[in-house]
C-alpha cells in the first residue's frame, strides 16, 4: 500500500512540472533510485572514421569525446562531453549512443527558455534503461549544458540521474546548479537547439509533432 501511494505521489509530481519552476527537468514516473547501477563497458575502444564502435570503460575514456545527435529535419548538435569530472554519467550515456540506444527516440519535452528533453525509450517521460548513475555533480548549468535528468529528492536523495534521460538548457539556469549532473556543453547546433526550443507543444510540454533524434554517435573529433 506505501509503495502505490509512493507511485502515486510521484506521478503527481511529474504531471506538475511544466513551465519554467520546476526542481527538476524530469522524473520519470515509477522510477526509483536502485543500488546496483549497470554501466556497460568492455575493455577496448576502436573507431571508425571518428566514430566509437566499441564501448568504453569509465576509468579510460578519450579526453576528446563528442555526443553528436542528428535531429530529423533540424540538423546535428555536436556536444563535448566532460569525460574527466563526470566519468561514470558520460561513459554510460556514450555506451547507450554507441550501441544504438537513442537512435530514432524523440525529444518528448521542450520547454520554451528553459529545456529540451529526450533519451526515453517510452516517449512520455516515464521510460529508461532500468537503471541509475552516481552523481557526479560539478558543473554549471549555462546555455546549451546537457544534463542529466532524474527523480526528485524525496524519493531519490543521493540525486543519481537518469539511466538515460537527458536534457540541453535553452538558457543560463542557475536555480538547477548543484542537483544534477551536467555531462557536457554544446559546442556545435546553437542555432538549431534554439529552434527545437521554439516547437509547438502540447499537452506535458508534448511536441504536435515528433522531433526524432535520427541518429546519435559518439566520436573523438
Amino acid at each position: 500500500m506505501n509503495r502505490a501511494l509512493a507511485v502515486i505521489a510521484l506521478m503527481a509530481l511529474v504531471l506538475g512540472c511544466g513551465g519554467q519552476e520546476p526542481e527538476q527537468p524530469s522524473a520519470p514516473p515509477g522510477t526509483e533510485p536502485t543500488e546496483d547501477t549497470t554501466i556497460i563497458e568492455t575493455a577496448d575502444t576502436t573507431e571508425t572514421g571518428g566514430v566509437l564502435k566499441d564501448t568504453l570503460t569509465s576509468d579510460n575514456l578519450p579526453e576528446d569525446l563528442y555526443f553528436n545527435i542528428k535531429v530529423k529535419d533540424y540538423g546535428t548538435i555536436k556536444v563535448k562531453f566532460f569525460a574527466k569530472d563526470a566519468p561514470k554519467n558520460v561513459t554510460n550515456v556514450a555506451n547507450l549512443a554507441i550501441k544504438g540506444f537513442y537512435n530514432g527516440l524523440t525529444f518528448h519535452r521542450i520547454v520554451p527558455n528553459f529545456v529540451v528533453q529526450g533519451g526515453d525509450p517510452k516517449g512520455d517521460g516515464s521510460g529508461g534503461p532500468g537503471y541509475t548513475v552516481e552523481a557526479e555533480i560539478k558543473h554549471k548549468h549555462l546555455k546549451g549544458s546537457v544534463a542529466m535528468a532524474r527523480t526528485g529528492d524525496q524519493f531519490n536523495p543521493e540525486r543519481r540521474s537518469s539511466g538515460s534521460q537527458f536534457y540541453l538548457c535553452l538558457e543560463p539556469l542557475p536555480m538547477l546548479d548543484g542537483k544534477y549532473t551536467v555531462i557536457g556543453d554544446l559546442v556545435e547546433g546553437m542555432d538549431i537547439l534554439e529552434q527545437l526550443g521554439k516547437v509547438e507543444t502540447g499537452l506535458r510540454d508534448l511536441p504536435v509533432e515528433p522531433v526524432v533524434m535520427e541518429s546519435v554517435t559518439v566520436t573523438t573529433e
